[in-house]
């Protein structure tokens, strides 16, 4: 239970129909979610209004609504309170009434098109290894500690958000880690949160159905880091060139990672295998498990971001030549008969283009390249073509299939993907429309010593399917179809 003026703290009101002195015991956006006393915030949503569903919140029992309309009908028992942006509020009075998690332990968000997933993971893994307790948030999954919370979005919504916050607090966490996706800063999600800092890995070619320009796009990373406060830190790619965008109205302290040029965090591959690599950062060599150029990126932001946060130098570099990185990350399954498969979320043209460079990179000659990959339906429609080009430019032969189509038909997304393939690749290219058929096929095609990519899906669990989502996993599929050979 709050009072509302504390759940209201911070948040700028216009005006008030009611008593402002009402104690409430639950906050909600979802009216179906209403309960007796709680606070319904009727978020403008891209699909639904919430302002519709006040009298069905009313109804449940709420008895504060937080709106940017005031309705005409008003119920004498409920306190209308009206606010410029209801999603703003949404995140800032859901801070509030879980008591401020964000302030009681050191938050780090990590942005990008590329690499969230994986540096998130990679510093929560070193702070564990380092001795803390820490918490993640992220596309894979969120962990409390030791303990695992499935996964529903990228970044969870603010309630959720702030509850998962205040269980780490309540856990004992000192940190946590977590992703912060373009969505979820358009949408408020973040809103009301306190950072300690936050990471910029790249932006590339995604989301555009959503944000519909580039532009809006990189505004949208870029907000996060206006908003960051002048205690925190910024770290940002320096070999991206958005990422001194990204640092332009920061009051943050600025700082740089990169391998190409001239950044506070530097680092060099000095060797390259299938089993992990050798870095030199900072005047210091480091194994690590992790494998490919766009890896060394990721370690070198989770070091950064380690050093930024006042930890020594000698224990971060052993923490993390003892860590993996996050699943379906280039994870590697080799078979009996020699074929290496690899299972990669790789699902924008950028990271089919920095997962297939790393394998070019790591096969000896004779060694093929076989890629299996489909495209979401549902989601940006422009960069299918660029997919599969980049696939077939990079690979011996590549198997085009479906991803996760959701509602739209497979076959017209692999003909958008097809539309990519120039006329002298098409001999090597074939479509397969069946997931688990297409990897059966690159298994059943390979010789020993052949690389099989399995590329879209990576961690996900699941194949979704004209709305309903079947039990998949392309690691599970790609080994059985590997042994069978």
């Amino acid at each position: 239970m709050s009072a509302l003026k504390d759940i209201l703290h911070g948040i700028p009101v216009r005006h008030v129909v009611g008593n402002l002195n009402v104690t409430i015991t639950d906050v909600c956006f979802d009216s179906r979610k209403a309960t007796r006393n709680s606070m319904f915030v009727a978020v403008v949503g891209t699909q639904v209004d919430g302002h519709r569903y006040i009298d069905d919140a009313v109804a449940l029992g709420a008895s504060v609504v937080l709106c940017e309309h005031v309705p005409e009908a008003i119920n004498d028992n409920v306190t209308y309170v009206q606010v410029e942006d209801t999603a703003f509020a949404l995140g800032v009075s859901a801070s509030n009434y879980f008591g401020s998690p964000s302030t009681k332990l050191k938050l780090v968000g990590v942005t990008g098109t590329n690499g969230k997933t994986t540096i998130a993971t990679l510093l929560y893994k070193l702070f564990r290894e380092l001795g803390y307790e820490a918490g993640l948030i992220s596309t894979v999954q969120n962990q409390v500690g030791d303990q695992v919370v499935p996964a529903t979005h990228t970044t969870p919504d603010p309630i959720e958000l702030n509850a998962l916050l205040q269980e780490m607090v309540e856990g004992g966490c000192d940190y946590c880690f977590m992703e912060v996706s373009s969505h979820a800063i358009v949408q408020q999600r973040i809103a009301g949160l306190s950072f300690a800092g936050g990471i910029f890995s790249n932006i590339t070619h995604d989301h555009l159905d959503f944000h519909k320009t580039f532009d809006a796009y990189i505004r949208a990373k870029k907000q996060f880091f206006d908003d960051l406060a002048p205690s925190a830190f910024a770290l940002v790619n320096a070999d991206d060139r958005n990422g001194a965008v990204m640092l332009q109205n920061t009051f943050a302290h600025k700082r740089t990672y990169g391998i190409k040029h001239l950044a506070d965090f530097k680092a060099k591959v000095i060797e390259s295998h299938f089993e992990g690599m050798l870095l030199h950062l900072d005047d210091h060599e480091v194994w690590v498990k992790l494998v490919g150029g766009f890896n060394a990126y990721n370690i070198t932001a989770a070091y950064g971001a380690a050093i930024l946060l006042e930890q020594e130098t000698i224990k971060v570099l052993t923490a993390l030549s003892n860590i993996s990185g996050a699943e379906g990350r280039f994870d590697t399954v080799i078979s009996a008969g020699g074929v290496i498969g690899v299972v990669d979320y790789a699902h924008t043209p950028d990271a089919v283009q920095n997962v297939l460079e790393t394998i070019r990179d790591l096969r000896k000659e004779g060694q093929q390249i076989i890629t299996v990959l489909g495209c979401g339906g549902d989601r940006d429609k422009t960069k299918r073509p660029k997919m599969a080009a980049v696939a077939v430019e990079n690979s011996d032969k590549v198997i085009i299939t479906s991803d996760n189509p959701r509602t739209e038909d497979p076959q017209q997304i692999i003909r958008d993907m097809e539309a990519g393939v120039p006329k002298e690749k098409s001999r090597n290219t074939f479509s397969i429309v069946d997931r688990r058929e297409a990897i059966r096929a690159a298994c059943h095609i390979a010789q020993s010593g052949d690389i099989v990519l399995v590329a879209g899906k990576g961690h996900e669990k699941y194949q979704e399917i004209e709305g309903q989502k079947h039990a998949f996993d392309d690691h599970e599929v790609l080994t059985k179809a590997l042994n069978e050979r």
